[in-house]
């Protein structure tokens, strides 16, 4: 895995950039038919068009590609803001970002050989992640997906993904898979599939806790063609150490922060609001915002939340801006990821204990935070993972050991 990251600038663009994409009554209105799709367990078809025609899809690619050219800084409030209204939204988006995020940290190098992706992105087109495998506990070093070279420069890929989150709504399929064709010097095939593409399939398989509406299903691979121009990298297997692969983190990192920070923003103040107008008989009917102990749980909750918050905007601004030589990018990269998800199960937790008993109604936006907090907990990659990466970057010691 590189760690070096040089300062970069970035190419003034042709228009003003926005302050903000996401205007409140847009947000309101996908506020409002995020418990219809956790309750049905649909896929967010009308959010999808909605934040289409707001640009939200291309806000991060750059104005020459058709987007509005926001920075990482720029996009995490957006992702944070529509996470407080919709988390399962702003979760799955979350996967179309990423791959933009990975092209542009290539393109702002001067590197084009992934910048098909901007301007597919920027064309409307919808990307997702096909990396979740079961089983692989290697993440990006390894596949159980076989990757099989073709004599044009393309891939035949064969296996089975999970997760696979907007798995109804992709235009193309981000995959990893093994090309152990070379037995001492097994490689790692980062492509691409279209959607019109034969020899791939969706199988309905996710019913889950919480952020219902992502709808992950599982994808077999069947022979899916990726051809040579939607190869991105072959790697050695093992650690990457890749800028484009450098890139993915760079982007899904502060983005998954982000959708856990909006997450407990949210139900903080749901919190918040409950404890200013429920009344308490038993301090002569004064509302709860009254009650020492009432006063504890939401200062530090607000704590949490000022902690998250700021380590999630340094982070995405050092990482746009690049990363020093000597310094252990990717120790902070994970370290705003683990903070804002462990932070926000926290303020989740506060927050029902704020609010009362009836946050435990399945009618109460409180109770659906406290399921779809808990699947930060599964992203890769997890706690266990995280800290020993992070360990090893500061030791000096990562992909040695």
């Amino acid at each position: 895995m590189s760690t070096v990251l040089e300062p970069v600038t970035t190419p003034a663009p042709a228009t003003r950039r926005p302050a903000a994409v996401l205007s409140d009554a847009l947000l309101d209105t996908i506020g409002a038919r995020a418990a219809g799709y956790d309750r049905e367990n649909h896929f967010f078809s009308e959010d999808l068009s909605d934040l289409h025609d707001a640009n939200f899809l291309r806000a991060s690619v750059p104005v020459e590609f058709g987007g509005l050219g926001l920075t990482l800084p720029q996009l995490v409030r957006e992702q944070a803001r529509l996470a407080a209204r919709a988390p399962a939204t702003a979760l799955a988006l979350n996967m179309h970002l990423y791959w933009v995020g990975a092209a542009l940290h290539l393109y702002r190098r001067g590197d084009t050989s992934a910048q098909w992706i901007l301007e597919e992105a920027g064309a409307g087109k919808v990307f997702a992640a096909g990396h979740g495998e079961p089983g692989n506990d290697l993440g990006l070093a390894w596949s159980s997906v076989k990757a099989t070279p073709l004599p044009d420069g393309g891939y035949r890929f064969d296996g089975h993904k999970i997760f696979t989150s907007l798995a109804p709504a992709w235009d193309w399929l981000g995959v990893h898979g093994i090309d152990e064709s070379d037995p001492l010097a097994p490689k790692i095939v980062h492509a691409f599939i279209r959607r019109d593409a034969a020899g791939h399939r969706t199988v309905q398989t996710w019913d889950a806790l919480g952020l219902r509406a992502t709808r992950s299903d599982d994808t077999y691979l069947e022979g899916a063609i990726a051809p040579r121009a939607q190869v991105i990298r072959v790697l050695p297997a093992g650690i990457p150490d890749d800028p484009f692969v450098d890139g993915i983190l760079g982007a899904v990192l502060p983005g998954l922060a982000a959708v856990y920070y909006g997450i407990a923003k949210r139900a903080f103040d749901i919190a918040v609001e409950s404890a200013k107008h429920r009344a308490s008989p038993a301090i002569g009917g004064k509302t709860y915002a009254y009650r020492p102990l009432t006063q504890q749980a939401v200062a530090q909750a607000a704590i949490e939340l000022d902690s998250i918050e700021a380590l999630v905007e340094r982070v995405a601004n050092r990482w746009w801006t690049g990363y020093g030589e000597d310094e252990p990018w990717i120790a902070h990269l994970l370290a705003a990821k683990q903070h804002a998800v462990d932070g926000a199960l926290r303020v989740v937790n506060l927050a029902l204990k704020i609010a009362g008993a009836g946050a435990l109604s399945r009618n109460n936006e409180l109770e659906r935070l406290y399921r779809d907090v808990r699947a930060g907990a599964f992203h890769p990659p997890n706690a266990d993972a995280s800290h020993e990466v992070i360990g090893q970057a500061w030791l000096g010691v990562l992909g040695k050991v």
